[in-house]
């Protein structure tokens, strides 16, 4: 099974953009994922879709958050913004493992700031 995250289940998406923080220590952060067009907002999808969050799912399992914002500009969808939040050393760890597999299999590359 490849990474896949998808907004509405079966339409797998896209991210345009991905921000990650992490606390000095280690114990929480946060990474905001940005879809500029997601697939799951275009005219052949939006009669079948309900986003009820962001689902990561690889061969590990499926991480999952409910934090998703649809921002709109005139009516239209003009992305969606959708926060995951990390709590633990060990949730940093598996949701960086994700994310490599995710970048590998749509290459994707790591900017560290």
């Amino acid at each position: 099974m490849t990474a896949t995250i998808q907004l509405t289940r079966g339409i797998d998406e896209e991210v345009s953009d991905v921000r990650m923080t992490r606390a000095k220590d280690g114990t929480n952060g946060t990474a905001t994922f940005i879809f500029k067009e997601p697939k799951c907002t275009n005219e052949e999808n939006k009669a079948l879709t309900d986003i009820t969050g962001m689902f990561m799912s690889d061969d590990e399992g499926e991480l999952v958050t409910r934090n998703v914002n649809a921002k709109f500009i005139n009516g239209k969808p003009a992305g969606i913004e959708a926060i995951y939040i990390i709590n633990s050393p060990q949730e940093w760890e598996r949701f960086m493992r994700f994310m490599n597999r995710y970048a590998e299999a749509n290459g994707m590359g790591f900017n560290k700031a």
